[in-house]
C-alpha cells in the first residue's frame, strides 16, 4: 500500500467535503447527478477516441497500481547482483546456473541464463534492452490515459456548464430561479476540476515516477548482467551500480 498516495487522496477529498459542510449552502446543493454524468462519462468517452478500447478497460487497473505498489529495492539488489559476481568470480559462469531459480529479478534472470546457455553478450544486451522498451511503452500507454482524462475533465465541466446556461437563459420567466439554475449550471465546471486535480492529473504524475523508478531498477539489472558475462570484478560492479542510488544509500553499504 502506497501510504502517501492514500493519505494524499482522502485528504484532498477531505478538505473540499469540509469546505463545503463548512459553508452555508446544504450538501445537495454540490449534488447533481447529470453534471456528474457528463464530466466523467464524456472525458472517458473522448479518451477512447484517443487510445483502442484494451486501454480504457485497464484504467481500474492502472489506478489501482498507484494505490498497491512495489518498488524494487535498487540497493538490495545491487547485492544481489555483486553476490552473483562473487559466484561467478570464484567458480565459473556456468556456476551461476544453480542460482538462477533463486533471482527474483526478471531481467537478472533472463539475463544470467542466457548468459550462462552461451548468448553472446549483444545478444544478450539486445533481448534485456527490447523486454525494457516493451515495458516502457506499457508504462506510457497508462501513464497517457491518465493524462488526457485529467485534461478533458475539465473541458467536458465547462461544456456542461455552458449546457445549463443555455438551457437557464433560454427560460426567463421566474426571475427567482435565476440563482439556482445558476448554482446547477456551475456544478459541472467543480466536478470537472475536482475529478481532474484529484483523481487523474495526480495518478498520471505518480504513474510517472513509479515507471522511472522501475525503469532505473531495469537498467541495473542490465548492466549488473552484462558486467558478470564480461568477467568484471566484483568491486567494480558494486562501484559502478553503487553509482545509481543517492550519495546517503551509498555511504550506507
Amino acid at each position: 500500500m502506497d501510504i502517501a498516495s492514500l493519505i494524499g487522496l482522502i485528504l484532498a477529498i477531505g478538505l473540499i467535503v469540509g469546505s463545503m459542510l463548512m459553508g452555508s449552502a446544504p450538501m445537495t446543493a454540490f449534488v447533481d447527478i447529470p453534471s456528474l454524468l457528463v464530466v466523467v462519462g464524456g472525458a472517458i468517452a473522448a479518451a477512447m477516441i484517443c487510445f483502442p478500447l484494451r486501454s480504457i478497460l485497464g484504467v481500474p487497473k492502472v489506478m489501482l497500481k498507484v494505490m498497491l505498489n512495489k518498488n524494487e529495492d535498487t540497493a538490495e539488489l545491487i547485492k544481489q547482483i555483486v553476490a552473483l559476481a562473487e559466484t561467478a568470480r570464484r567458480d565459473g559462469l556456468l556456476a551461476l546456473e544453480a542460482e538462477i531459480p533463486q533471482v527474483e529479478n526478471p531481467l537478472v534472470q533472463t539475463g544470467l541464463q542466457m548468459a550462462v546457455d552461451g548468448s553472446p553478450p549483444e545478444t544478450v544486451e539486445e533481448v534485456l534492452r527490447t523486454e525494457v522498451n516493451a515495458i516502457s511503452l506499457r508504462h506510457r500507454e497508462g501513464k497517457g490515459v491518465m493524462d488526457q482524462l485529467g485534461r478533458f475533465a475539465p473541458a467536458y465541466g465547462m461544456i456542461g456548464t455552458l449546457m445549463g446556461l443555455i438551457m437557464m437563459l433560454s427560460d426567463m420567466s421566474d426571475p427567482s430561479g435565476i440563482g439556482a439554475g445558476m448554482a446547477v449550471a456551475l456544478i459541472t465546471t467543480l466536478y470537472g476540476a475536482i475529478v481532474a486535480n484529484v483523481v487523474f492529473s495526480p495518478f498520471a504524475e505518480k504513474l510517472g515516477l513509479l515507471s522511472r523508478k522501475e525503469l532505473t531498477a531495469m537498467e541495473i539489472a542490465i548492466r549488473g548482467v552484462m558486467a558478470i558475462q564480461s568477467g568484471e570484478s566484483p568491486r567494480a560492479i558494486d562501484q559502478k551500480l553503487q553509482t545509481f542510488l543517492p550519495p546517503k544509500q551509498r555511504t550506507q553499504e
